[in-house]
């Protein structure tokens, strides 16, 4: 399994991104989906996640109501829509797939290579 993150960039405080991950080499549909996130100089933290089995998603207190994750089985692609962006926000962010969504990074299987948000105040 390979994952490939896109559509990191800068961005002002109180913008929008749109990650996007594609997923290649296995089964799309039978993998759970997450994304992460390393704040400079900070562990890395998950951020969210969306089961395989049911769609059912997972949000850390800190990005709820602000962050969305989706797939698209399609397309194979995971996407998180990052709204309401603050600089705290600031941190290289990572796609895992797995079969289960968990908040620990060693219940994860496969990881991208990541894709930088850098938030300006």
């Amino acid at each position: 399994v390979q994952l490939v993150e896109s559509g990191g960039g800068l961005v002002q405080a109180g913008g929008s991104l749109r990650l996007s991950c594609k997923f290649s080499g296995g089964t799309f549909t039978s993998y759970s989906l997450g994304w992460f996130r390393r704040p400079p100089e900070k562990e890395r933290e998950f951020g969210s996640g969306i089961r395989w089995r049911d769609g059912g998603t997972h949000y850390i207190a800190a990005v709820r109501d602000r962050f969305t994750i989706s797939r698209a089985n399609d397309a194979n692609t995971v996407y998180s829509q990052l709204n309401h962006l603050r600089p705290g926000d600031t941190a290289v962010y990572y796609c895992a797939a797995g079969q289960v969504v968990a908040t620990a990074g060693r219940h994860w299987n496969f990881w991208g290579q990541g894709t930088p948000v850098p938030v300006s105040s």
